[in-house]
């Protein structure tokens, strides 16, 4: 069924890749009226071109109501999530307040835009967690084993919560919740995309996680289609096929570092110390279960699928071949890494005895 969007589409978090991107191909499709971009931020250099066909008002989520009403939009498209702390800028603190207080604010403005026909939300598959006891294969319907350690995956249970409850006071409103799996590719600069592209690459000791990918250009691609389209409800978003861990370094010619669990948030401080940021809870859990999920539901109402994940991350690797050259002071901060996790196992050990 088609429901294109003739009058404002609203697309937040315009500063980001992602928001400048989605922004751009619907102002390029002359199937689509105005699009209006919501930020707080102006967009870098780097997205300045994009947006050339798309009106910016700075804001955020707070601000949402009246830009939504004055806009009369048809359709919005909430991009803005923050997927991990940033120390410089409030850290989790400022993460929630960004992503579960802006969300709510958001669809409060939607649910009293009268002209409102269609809802595209920025999820992820983030919100089954990762654990031990997680089946084989996460569907739509799978409820997470347990409660998610990360920020981002509690985040994202809230934001999800919201939108249910928008659902049942707007039945007139197509709403689409895309349960994205961890973005890749050449362009993707995401935690994951720069934890395999450092040399040295740490592993938790005895584990081989399954991964599952999506390339960002399909992500650009399934959101197009779900503003043009009118596809309600929520969908796994992710290329087909696994990766294991072990596999995906190798691909990349990067050296594994196995550490002990524990150890691993020192290995964080090491991606530190490398010149990145590092990684939180979410990631960590990653990294030792793995998750996987299925996207039958996706393919059958999409009528389309993304490349595969193995696709998908030959293409970041072939972006990112000649990787980053590591400096003798850095091995040795890496091997000071280890040794810290090491430590920190042992005396963890020693206290449970």
């Amino acid at each position: 069924m088609r429901s294109r969007p003739t009058g404002s589409v609203v697309v937040t978090g315009v500063s980001r890749f992602l928001g400048a991107h989605v922004a751009a191909r619907l102002a390029a499709d002359d199937r689509i009226g105005r699009v209006v971009g919501l930020d707080p931020h102006a967009p870098p250099a780097e997205f300045a071109h994009l947006l050339d066909g798309v009106e910016q008002v700075r804001g955020d989520a707070g601000s949402a109501s009246t830009v939504i009403a004055d806009l009369e939009a048809e359709a919005v498209v909430h991009l803005a999530l923050a997927t991990a702390p940033d120390p410089q800028h409030g850290g989790r603190a400022a993460m929630k307040e960004q992503n579960v207080i802006g969300t709510m604010h958001l669809l409060a403005a939607c649910q009293q835009a009268p002209r409102l026909r269609k809802l595209v939300m920025r999820s992820s598959t983030a919100a089954y967690g990762a654990s031990f006891r997680d089946p084989a294969v996460f569907t739509e319907d799978t409820e997470p084993r347990e409660v998610p350690r990360g920020g981002f995956a509690r985040d994202i249970l809230d934001i999800e919560g919201y939108v249910r409850g928008f659902r049942r006071r707007r039945t007139d409103v197509t709403a689409t919740v895309l349960r994205f799996a961890p973005f890749i590719g050449s362009s993707a600069d995401t935690t994951l995309t720069r934890y395999f592209a450092r040399p040295v690459v740490p592993t938790v000791l005895g584990r081989d996680p399954r991964l599952q990918f999506l390339h960002i250009d399909d992500a650009l691609e399934i959101i197009h289609r779900s503003v043009v389209d009118d596809h309600a409800g929520t969908f796994n978003v992710a290329g087909a096929g696994v990766l294991s861990l072990s596999q995906a370094i190798r691909r990349a010619g990067r050296i594994p570092v196995p550490v002990l669990e524990p150890g691993l948030s020192a290995a964080s401080n090491l991606v530190r110390n490398l010149g990145r940021s590092g990684y939180g809870l979410d990631q960590v859990d990653l990294f030792v279960h793995g998750r996987v999920v299925d996207t039958t539901k996706l393919v059958g109402e999409f009528g389309w699928s993304p490349r595969s994940t193995a696709d998908a991350f030959d293409d970041f690797v072939a972006g990112h071949r000649g990787g980053a050259v590591l400096r003798r002071e850095q091995l040795a901060l890496a091997e000071q890494a280890i040794l810290d996790g090491i430590r920190q196992a042992r005396a963890t050990v020693q206290e449970k005895a």
